[in-house]
């Protein structure tokens, strides 16, 4: 039998980032099970206990100490005032590797410019709490309903303005809404009950998880570069290089040639790669990273 302070009860986000969840996990190193009737993935890592629990709820679990620690947005934990700590952002969301954002929205032809123009208004939102704070502090006085779906089709007959999370705000346009206003941007954090952190263990593997999701958003958006170099193009070659750090530089079995390994951003490969060719560079191979641990 485990000793129960050798067990980290870790919460996973249910629903729109479950599966972003799970496979950044992966990538990570950590080999996990799922159920598709079961709210309780099972890790490979035996000192991992872990539940599946909506983002929404997270935070109060965390705080409670239910939960030693879990994954939510920074919206949630600021609609709970959540008293956790926030041990690390990790910039993924349900589409992508970039924050979201918590926006005021109204029909095209809504007279509501601004946020002075809410007072007396209706607004529907999922993040009632916040909203309220938020306006409060811009002395805007409007009604506030927690709406429990499809905010997008409120205004203007059941809400005059909405409240909505939105990464692209594509199905904002979609719904003829246009943005007022960004109220809240939020992006993936690990958190930690308070309690939990100073268990030295737990810390511990909880900085352990963290390094390693890290690493493995980090490859996201890398990719590793090889190539042989010549001794007279070396320095054109290097030139051309925006390296993490200097490139790894290994001697060939052939005399006056260079092997080169580099890390750097996967969105400059198709412009630099003809221009290593150019400058000088042979047997060029582009390959996928699984993490980057600085």
């Amino acid at each position: 039998m485990k000793a129960k302070s050798k067990v980290l009860k870790l919460g996973l986000p249910k629903g729109s980032l479950q599966e972003s969840t799970l496979k950044l996990f992966r990538k990570a190193g950590y080999h996990i099970s799922v159920s598709s009737r079961s709210y309780y993935p099972v890790f490979e890592d035996t000192q991992i206990e872990s539940m599946l629990i909506r983002a929404q709820e997270m935070a109060r679990y965390v705080e409670s100490g239910i939960l030693d620690c879990g994954l939510t947005g920074y919206d949630w934990i600021m609609e709970q005032a959540a008293d956790v700590r926030q041990v690390a952002e990790l910039n993924y969301a349900k589409e992508g590797l970039r924050p979201v954002r918590w926006v005021i929205a109204v029909p095209n032809d809504s007279k509501i410019k601004s946020v002075r123009d809410l007072n007396g208004k209706r607004i529907a939102t999922e993040l009632v709490g916040f909203t309220k704070r938020y306006l409060k502090s811009k002395n805007v006085k409007a009604e506030i309903d927690f709406s429990w779906g499809a905010t997008e089709v409120k205004p203007p007959h059941l809400a005059d303005a909405i409240v909505e999370l939105t990464e692209t705000g594509t199905s904002l346009r979609a719904n003829n809404l246009r943005i007022v206003e960004t109220i809240l941007e939020s992006s993936t954090r690990f958190i930690s009950n308070k309690k939990a952190w100073q268990d030295r263990w737990k810390q511990q593997k909880m900085e352990n998880i963290v390094m390693l999701l890290k690493g493995a958003l980090a490859a996201e958006e890398k990719v590793g570069l090889k190539m042989n170099v010549s001794k007279k193009d070396l320095r054109r070659v290097m030139s051309l290089l925006p390296a993490m750090h200097s490139p790894t530089i290994s001697a060939l079995s052939d005399a006056g040639w260079y092997d080169l390994d580099v890390v750097l951003d996967e969105r400059i490969i198709c412009d630099l790669i003809p221009k290593l060719k150019k400058a000088g560079a042979s047997g060029i191979v582009e390959y996928q990273l699984t993490k980057v641990i600085p």
